[in-house]
């Protein structure tokens, strides 16, 4: 059994000490009780596209907190942020466990309406990671959207899919329908967190954070724009248990992804 703590708050627009001050603050109190937190994508900016002031080296300040923050509260850390690059800025998502060099992956589909993918790289990587006995994948955001990019890869399959995001309040209906969706194609475990508030551009949040289980049973939903830590125990044997008893992962299409 894994614990996930869903932190699915409102993020200080622009600010990422005012944003890492909180997650300390909220990540102290739920010491001992998870062992992976999950928080909203660009959870240290909000979803800013026009601020390339606000990139950080990878391994720069704010790395260096998450990496002080995992290893004081013995919890990992997932959710994404701005990095820069020598060849430009990129949407990092990563995985900072206690004691242990960090994980990332970079956002692979960039939301051209919202102003994305004029400053930004997409990444490539189709990574699953282990971490105390479960094999996790990281989507972020639009990457919901692209059945094709989180399908299982017979050859190195995932238990558990999380999606950290920022996902407005106009379009949250397809969230909610998309998170228990890639969970029934990928007989996997899935996680979504989303953030909820108004950021600087006046865009709203109400959140819909959830975990969905592969007979598709909410494990946790957020109220409409609920803001709090939610904790949830999803079991890695049961879903692996599922899939060898019903295995119908071996009945698709193959592909490639390029």
């Amino acid at each position: 059994m894994l614990k996930f703590a869903l932190l699915q708050y409102p993020i200080v627009w622009a600010d990422p000490q005012a944003n890492l001050r909180l997650l300390d603050s909220r990540l102290a109190a739920i010491t001992g009780q998870a062992d992976i937190a999950v928080l909203p994508e660009m959870f240290s900016t909000g979803f800013c596209t026009d601020r390339m002031d606000l990139a950080e080296p990878w391994g720069g300040p704010t790395c260096c907190e998450l990496q002080r923050m995992a290893d004081a509260y013995d919890i990992a850390i997932m959710g994404s942020m701005i990095i820069r690059l020598e060849d430009g800025l990129r949407n990092r998502g990563f995985l900072f466990a206690p004691h242990a060099a960090p994980r990332f992956i970079d956002k692979r589909h960039l939301y051209k309406h919202g102003g994305e993918a004029a400053l930004f790289k997409a990444g490539d990587q189709r990574e699953v990671w282990d971490y105390k006995g479960a094999r996790i994948r990281l989507a972020i955001c639009y990457d919901l959207r692209f059945p094709v990019w989180l399908r299982q890869d017979p050859e190195n399959m995932y238990d558990i899919l999380v999606c950290v995001a920022c996902w407005p309040k106009v379009r949250v209906q397809y969230w909610d329908a998309m998170l228990p969706a890639r969970a029934a194609e990928n007989q996997a475990l899935v996680i979504g967190v989303n953030m909820v508030g108004t950021d600087g551009t006046g865009e709203v949040y109400n959140g819909h954070s959830a975990a969905y289980d592969t007979w598709l049973r909410e494990v946790a939903l957020f109220n409409d724009e609920e803001e709090g830590t939610r904790i949830v125990e999803l079991s890695v044997e049961k879903v692996r248990h599922y899939r060898s008893a019903s295995p119908l992962w071996q009945d698709a299409d193959e592909y490639e992804v390029f």
